[in-house]
């Protein structure tokens, strides 16, 4: 897979009150999101239609640095998501046109 990008959650996200008090976790959703933008960004004209496989293996503290790599498959776009070298997130999407 090659790399394709970083990004972080600050911690005034307004995405942490309540998730979780005193010890925040970034919501999957939020890595999700910033994860398929940065996809998307090197597959322009297309879109997200799928996600096939997903699977979070640790979580991800507001102001780590997440960096984000990606590989083509047969018919889909292997992802991971790994902070300071460890995964917290792997899965896979289809895309389609706009």
């Amino acid at each position: 897979m090659d790399a394709v990008g970083e990004f972080d959650i600050p911690h005034d996200h307004p995405c942490l009150p309540g998730h979780f008090p005193g010890r925040p976790i970034v919501p999957g959703v939020v890595l999700l999101d910033a994860a398929f933008a940065l996809i998307l960004a090197g597959h322009p004209g297309q879109r997200v239609t799928g996600l096939p496989s997903i699977k979070f293996t640790h979580p991800v503290r507001p102001g780590d640095t997440v960096e984000v790599s990606c590989g083509p498959g047969p018919d889909r776009v292997a992802f991971a998501c790994a902070v300071a070298g460890r995964d917290v997130l792997r899965g896979s999407v289809t895309l389609g046109r706009l």
